[in-house]
């Protein structure tokens, strides 16, 4: 049994390399696809939808494990030596301009490539309907009949024999489309290529495949990664330029300050991509995406609506409405118009304009993007007044008029990419509501103002509340529960950012996977000093300083209680008021912390604007100019029950 069990395991033609069944099984386990054209080419192997563990597993285990970037070519063509069929099996050849069938006769491992021949009959189609019989003989000519694997599409067998070979020629090129960048080799050359760059870029792919990327980050990235290419390869061209020519030359010289500015931007990019791709940091600094929303401003006949939205409208409802909501002190001229759905309601607002909606569960499918200044409300309590979102989408309410205020509504986000609710410019003014998240809750953005008063927000699995540079974030009496984190405030350190303005007062922010509140900011000098005598790499957390002392207080007034509890039985009224006390005075201590903490980043921040103003030469800055320290005013907060803490920095 031994001896078999060993023979099993080094049996590398079995199915150890999928997990779509033995060659000894009858049959093929793939499935199989038509071609698309017009041409009848025969079927395909269906690989393409291979899932995420399916493709994570054989580049770990079976293709690259634990690599360095100049070895991945070699593993590659060893893993295929082993479970490619060097002969007999016949491939669509795809290229942006045609297809035409062919039949693999011998494989170049080394090169990855397949030794081919025009199958017969002979199959082909193209764009223009240029490629006869007799180009693509003086093609294959050209290229010695050898073409890149991954450009082979294999065509389908019933029998299971060629399953492995279209499973690998799959591998191949998913690899060499979406995982494999130009530069890689010329990074770090450490064997940890597949953690720092496979794994991270394999679950981008398919997080954008599941809809949970932003499809403006999508667009982003793609646009970064074609800009990062296109500059790599003028760099390189510069780089050989060099290499060939005299050093001494005053060509030279400009070639070598070219170079060394395309490396830079190069660099730059790679960093932004690497963000993007790292699936904590693509939430946490998020990305800058404004709004091309475009504000109506005023009707042309410059009246004000009036928008009411009834689920069902009755002559009691009309008249209750009409009480309290159509005919104010001075209703003359109003205009009012109907509508089935909220969404239809606040696309026909023009600036100043106002939605009444009725108590009912609304479901919409869409994004509201509001550009004027509106007021929308419930009419009834949030739990009266539902709205819910259906299908997936990027959005679900997006602001940016100068004054928006919604009040009285219950939202409920579902299938979500970004936040319950952004605010890009204006102000936005959130009372009485309760939210519902899916991924992150709400987003203050630059330049953007935020008024959350009495509201109830929960179910995020990013932060709550994130509050970015130069916004301005006012929380009062709200309930902030059940989220990853609670409020999250984005670094402002860098020179482009002002600091934002803050204030928490009353809240209740509790039961939430991480921190009550996170400062997100760079590693320090000094910080980066004891991260490196502690072995520490990368992106790390540091808690509350005061925890542990925290704590300690804590458990001495416990000690006390219970020795007063022991000496006096009879003073309960003793005891409670000494749990009272200690509770308060931890969360006091809890809000100072923040403020302190907030207070002496932005402090920092003015120090290093002061620095720059001095090596730009300006010894009296002006005050405006430097009055940059953050507004912070923290206070009558609780923190409770919050897995990681009250408060917690994260570096970076």
């Amino acid at each position: 049994p031994d001896v078999q069990r060993e023979d099993a395991e080094s049996d590398w033609s079995a199915d150890s390399w999928s997990d779509y069944g033995s060659r000894d099984k009858p049959g093929t386990a793939l499935g199989r696809t038509v071609p698309g054209g017009n041409v009848l080419f025969p079927d395909i192997f269906h690989t393409d939808h291979l899932l995420f563990y399916e493709r994570f597993r054989a580049y770990q285990d079976y293709i690259l494990a634990d690599c360095k970037a100049s070895e991945v070519k070699q593993l590659i063509a060893e893993y295929l030596g082993k479970v490619l069929e060097p002969s007999g099996w016949q491939a669509i050849w795809h290229t942006d301009v045609f297809e035409v069938l062919v039949e693999v006769v011998d494989v170049n491992f080394s090169a990855l490539k397949a030794v081919v021949q025009l199958s017969e009959p002979f199959l082909c189609e193209s764009q223009d309907g240029s490629f006869t019989l007799e180009c693509m003989q003086e093609l294959l000519e050209l290229k010695e009949h050898q073409i890149l694997l991954q450009e082979l599409w294999v065509v389908y067998d019933e029998s299971g024999e060629f399953d492995q070979t279209a499973l690998a020629v799959e591998h191949v090129r998913f690899f060499y489309q979406h995982i494999w960048r130009t530069w890689d080799e010329e990074e770090e050359d450490e064997f940890d290529y597949f953690v720092r760059c496979v794994e991270p870029r394999l679950r981008l792919h398919y997080d954008v495949l599941e809809h949970r990327v932003p499809s403006g980050l999508v667009v982003d990235y793609q646009n970064l990664l074609s800009q990062c290419e296109e500059l790599y390869e003028k760099f390189l061209n510069v780089r050989n330029s060099i290499s060939s020519n005299d050093l001494d030359s005053e060509a030279e010289n400009v070639s070598m300050v070219e170079g060394l500015k395309l490396y830079d931007k190069v660099e730059h990019l790679k960093q932004k991509l690497k963000l993007i791709e790292n699936p904590l940091l693509r939430y946490v600094f998020g990305y800058q995406k404004y709004g091309s929303l475009q504000a109506k401003g005023l009707r042309p006949t410059g009246a004000k609506v009036a928008h009411v939205v009834p689920q069902i409208m009755t002559a009691s409802l009309l008249q209750l409405l009409t009480r309290d909501k159509l005919c104010p002190e001075s209703c003359e001229g109003l205009e009012i118009q109907f509508h089935c759905d909220p969404l239809a309601a606040v696309n026909a607002c023009y600036e100043g304009d106002r939605v009444i909606i009725c108590p009912g569960h609304y479901v919409v499918d869409g994004v509201f993007c509001i550009a004027d200044s509106v007021e929308i409300e419930g009419y009834g309590l949030p739990d009266d007044v539902v709205i819910e979102k259906q299908g997936k989408g990027d959005n679900f309410f997006d602001c940016t008029g100068a004054n928006i205020n919604i009040s009285n509504l219950k939202l409920v986000q579902h299938d979500a990419v970004e936040g319950i609710l952004n605010v890009h410019h204006g102000k936005t003014t959130l009372e009485n509501c309760v939210l519902q998240c899916e991924t992150t809750g709400i987003t203050v953005r630059t330049s953007a103002e935020l008024l959350m008063k009495n509201s109830d927000l929960y179910g995020a699995k990013g932060a709550g509340v994130e509050i970015y540079p130069g916004s301005a974030c006012t929380l009062l009496h709200n309930g902030i529960h059940h989220c990853k984190e609670g409020i999250l405030v984005k670094n402002f350190l860098d020179e482009d950012y002002e600091a934002p303005k803050i204030t928490m007062v009353n809240n209740m922010i509790h039961n939430n996977e991480g921190y009550g509140v996170v400062l997100v900011r760079p590693v320090m000098a000094s910080e980066m000093k004891d991260a490196s005598a502690q072995g520490t790499k990368g992106i790390f957390l540091f808690p509350e300083e005061t925890s542990k002392t925290r704590n300690t207080q804590a458990g001495d007034d416990t000690a006390c209680a219970e020795g007063s509890r022991q000496e006096q039985p009879g003073c309960v009224t003793d005891e409670l008021e000494l749990y009272k006390r200690a509770e308060t005075s931890e969360q006091t201590e809890n809000n100072s912390e923040i403020a302190h903490v907030l207070g002496a980043t932005s402090a920092k921040k003015s120090q290093m604007h002061k620095k720059r103003l001095s090596e730009l030469g300006f010894t009296e800055a002006d005050d405006n100019l430097m009055s940059q320290e953050m507004f912070v005013s923290v206070e009558g907060n609780q923190f409770k029950w919050n897995g990681k803490g009250s408060f917690g920095i994260f570096l970076f």
